[in-house]
């Protein structure tokens, strides 16, 4: 199982220094990859309706393009992954081209997780659609791979289109792409269109999940050999759970997990290094599958 690391960005203000610090030492610390949240608008929860989700206007984000394209030039094997992108509240044909050169900058290291997201405040903002969100994702996802393979192509979708147009440079690959998300659709989308999928919460859930998607992959005619599953955990509130999370989903089966090193009160970068360094220490000591770095 490859193991990977979430960078905490909500609890790092913004800080340019701990981007530099924290990716370098999950690459030293052997960890196979990074993976980041991604939001472009805070919104004040303080609104009718409201708004579910975890974070507000005062939490920090970087855009994950700009800063995997930072990583890419002082890293050499993270894989770069983003746990999700929120697809559907962005212009198409600008993330393939953005992930694009993210991948051939970073020589084929992109992993795009991708979900539908909960902030309408957001979409709004962006000037977006918040309640077709869903349908535009299942359309953007087989558009992005005719971008990437495509010399002249021209589509006309019911949110999309181009006429005899493209994208250059293109990628040298298919990127992968992972879908992410908690419900029926997220878990349809995934078994019809995904390469993987993205967990997160506690193991039952994922679990559940998980036979939903294999339920879909079976529906289209998909073989679910070779098709991921991560889990991030979020859910795991200290050092030990964080371990019994990722040795628990590795015995199901699991391809993937990314440590959350987030919720555990620490405030500095070498305190979320120092935590990611012991749960990498602990992994291998407890005489977990070997890692594959």
């Amino acid at each position: 199982m490859k193991l990977g690391a979430v960078y905490p960005q909500t609890e790092l203000k913004g800080d340019p220094q701990a981007v530099h610090d924290i990716g370098l030492a999950v690459e030293k610390l052997g960890y196979d990859h990074i993976l980041v949240f991604d939001h472009v608008v805070g919104a004040s929860h303080d609104r009718e309706p409201k708004l579910w989700g975890p974070y507000t206007e005062n939490h920090p984000f970087h855009d994950p393009f700009v800063m995997f394209g930072y990583w890419a030039g002082i890293t050499h094997r993270l894989e770069l992954v983003t746990g999700v992108l929120i697809l559907p509240q962005r212009q198409t044909v600008l993330v393939a081209q953005q992930a694009a050169d993210v991948d051939l900058l970073s020589h084929q290291r992109l992993r795009l997780g991708i979900g539908t997201g909960w902030n309408y405040v957001e979409y709004h903002a962006l000037g977006q659609d918040f309640e077709s969100r869903g349908a535009r994702a299942d359309e953007q996802i087989p558009f992005l791979r005719r971008l990437w393979s495509e010399h002249v192509m021209s589509f006309e979708g019911r949110f999309d289109r181009i006429d005899k147009g493209n994208i250059l440079p293109r990628p040298k690959r298919q990127i992968p792409i992972w879908v992410g998300g908690f419900t029926e659709p997220a878990f349809r989308r995934g078994g019809r269109l995904g390469d993987g999928y993205l967990f997160a919460g506690n193991i039952d859930h994922a679990t559940q999940g998980w036979e939903r998607v294999r339920h879909h992959l079976k529906e289209s005619g998909r073989d679910e050999t070779g098709f991921g599953r991560e889990l991030i955990t979020i859910r795991a509130t200290n050092l030990q759970e964080t371990v019994d999370t990722v040795k628990r989903w590795q015995d199901l089966g699991g391809t993937h997990a990314s440590v959350n090193p987030m919720g555990k009160g620490f405030t500095t970068a070498k305190a979320h290094i120092d935590f990611l360094s012991e749960v990498r220490h602990r992994i291998e000591a407890g005489g977990a599958a070997p890692m594959v770095v």
